[in-house]
C-alpha cells in the first residue's frame, strides 16, 4: 500500500515539481490541499484543482479559512495596532502560519503518515509550516524536496519537462503573494538595500487622482461600516468590509512600501508589499483609541501588541501566551467604538478626526491649554510638588 502525504500546494513551479517527485520518484500517494485565507478568486481556485489532477495527484482539497482567519487572528492585530517595525501589517506572516495549520489538521484528519511542503531553504515560510506540522501532527514525516533537494528553479523545470509536464514556466520579473491582508511584492529592487519599486511593478496601478473623504466605523474595535460618496454600508462580516476598503483605496496606490525586518534564520530581509485597507484600519482604530482608551491602557497595549506581532512572525502562533495577550487585546476594546473620517489621495491617506461617544476629549472637564474644570491652580501646584520630590531629594544627596 503506498503511504499517504499531504502537500501544502499552490499550483506553481516549487508544488508542481513536490507532486511528481512525490508520486513518481518516491511512490506516494499524494493529497494536495489549498488553503484559501482570501486570496483567491473562484476561477483561481478552479484551475489550481485542474492543474493538481494534471500532475497525479490522488485527491485535491480546497479549504477555506478566511473567515477564522479574521476572527482568530486578523482582528487582534487591529486591536493591537501591529506594524512590525512600525512599517509592514504582516500580511503573509500571518496568512502562512494559518495555511499550515489548516494543512496540518487535514494531514491528521485522513491519516496522513507524510507532510509536504515546497518551501525553500531560504526564507521564513520553511519554518513557519515546519513548526505547525510538527505541533499538529508530530508523528508525521515532514518531507520537503525543494529545501532538502537544494534544487534551482531551472533543475525543477527540467524535471518536469523529462515528466511530461511541458508547461511555460514563466518566471516573472517580480514575485507576487495576494492575500486579504496585504500583498507582498517582490523583485531584484528588494535585494537591493537603496532601491525602490518601480510604479509597474505594483500589482494595483493608481487610476484615481480626485481626493475622496470616507467614515470607517469601528464598534468595539471591529471595522463594521465605511460610508462615503458612493453611500453608507454596513457590514455584519468584517472581511467584506475590508474588501471593500481595498477596493476604495487601492487605485489610489495608497499603502505602498517596503518592510526591511529580521528573518526568523537571523538574516535581513526586504520585501514590497501594498496594503490599503490594513493601514487604513490600523491608523484609523488608533487614532479613536488615542481618544478613548487611558494612558496606561494604550501603554500595555503597545508593549503587548508588539511581542503578539513578533511571536506571530516567526510562527509561534500556537504558544498558549498568545492567547493570552488576545484575551488582553478583545478586553480593551470595550469602548473602542465610533467613527474616523479620513482622506483618500494620490500615494497617501490622512486621518481627519473621529466621533465617538465615549471620546475622553470632553469639554466637560476641561481644554487642553485652555481652561480647566476639575481643579484648581493650587492642585496643580500640589500635585507638582509631590511628582517632583523623589527625583528632587536625588538631585540634592547626589550633587552637592
Amino acid at each position: 500500500m503506498s503511504q499517504k502525504v499531504v502537500l501544502a500546494f499552490s499550483g506553481g513551479l516549487d508544488t508542481s515539481f513536490c507532486v511528481k517527485y512525490l508520486s513518481e520518484d518516491r511512490g506516494m500517494d499524494v493529497y494536495s490541499v489549498l488553503v484559501d485565507t482570501g486570496g483567491f478568486s473562484d476561477a483561481e481556485l478552479k484551475a489550481i484543482e485542474e492543474r493538481a489532477y494534471s500532475l497525479g495527484v490522488k485527491s485535491h482539497v480546497t479549504i477555506s479559512k478566511t473567515d477564522d482567519y479574521y476572527q482568530q487572528c486578523l482582528k487582534f492585530l487591529v486591536f493591537g495596532n501591529v506594524l512590525k517595525n512600525n512599517t509592514y501589517p504582516l500580511s503573509v506572516s500571518a496568512e502562512r502560519i494559518f495555511q499550515a495549520i489548516a494543512a496540518a489538521e487535514y494531514a491528521r484528519e485522513i491519516g496522513a503518515s507524510a507532510i509536504a511542503h515546497g518551501s525553500t531553504g531560504a526564507g521564513n515560510d520553511q519554518v513557519r509550516f515546519d513548526m505547525a506540522f510538527r505541533i499538529i501532527a508530530p508523528e508525521a514525516e515532514i518531507i520537503t524536496p525543494i529545501r532538502d533537494l537544494r534544487l534551482s528553479r531551472e533543475a525543477e523545470i527540467e524535471y518536469l519537462k523529462a515528466k511530461g509536464v511541458d508547461q511555460e514556466w514563466h518566471k516573472a520579473a517580480y514575485s507576487i503573494n495576494k492575500g486579504l491582508w496585504g500583498t507582498s511584492v517582490g523583485g531584484k529592487e528588494t535585494l537591493t538595500s537603496d532601491q525602490f519599486l518601480p510604479e509597474s511593478a505594483w500589482p494595483t496601478q493608481v487610476t484615481k487622482s480626485e481626493p475622496e473623504t470616507i467614515t470607517v466605523t469601528f464598534q468595539h474595535g471591529e471595522i463594521k461600516g465605511i460610508s462615503g460618496a458612493f453611500g453608507d454600508e454596513t457590514y455584519n462580516n468584517p472581511v467584506d468590509a475590508i474588501r471593500k476598503l481595498t477596493e476604495l483605496a487601492g487605485p489610489f496606490g495608497i499603502g505602498r512600501d517596503i518592510h526591511v525586518g529580521d528573518t526568523i534564520i537571523g538574516i535581513k530581509g526586504r520585501v514590497g508589499f501594498e496594503a490599503p485597507a490594513p493601514l487604513i484600519i490600523i491608523k484609523a482604530h488608533h487614532t479613536l483609541e488615542k481618544h478613548v482608551l487611558g494612558k496606561w491602557q494604550l501603554y500595555w497595549k503597545e508593549q503587548l501588541a508588539n511581542w503578539y506581532g513578533t511571536m506571530l512572525h516567526e510562527g509561534q502562533f500556537m504558544d498558549p501566551v498568545m492567547r493570552n495577550i488576545e484575551t488582553f487585546l478583545a478586553d480593551s476594546q470595550a469602548h473602542v467604538s465610533g467613527k474616523v473620517h479620513v482622506l483618500l489621495a494620490p500615494y497617501r491617506f490622512q486621518v481627519m478626526g473621529i466621533e465617538s461617544d465615549h471620546d475622553l476629549m470632553s469639554s466637560k472637564f476641561g481644554s487642553y491649554g485652555e481652561m480647566n474644570n476639575a481643579w484648581t491652580g493650587d492642585d496643580v501646584r500640589g500635585f507638582s510638588k509631590v511628582a517632583s520630590n523623589q527625583v528632587m531629594i536625588y538631585e540634592k544627596i547626589n550633587n552637592q
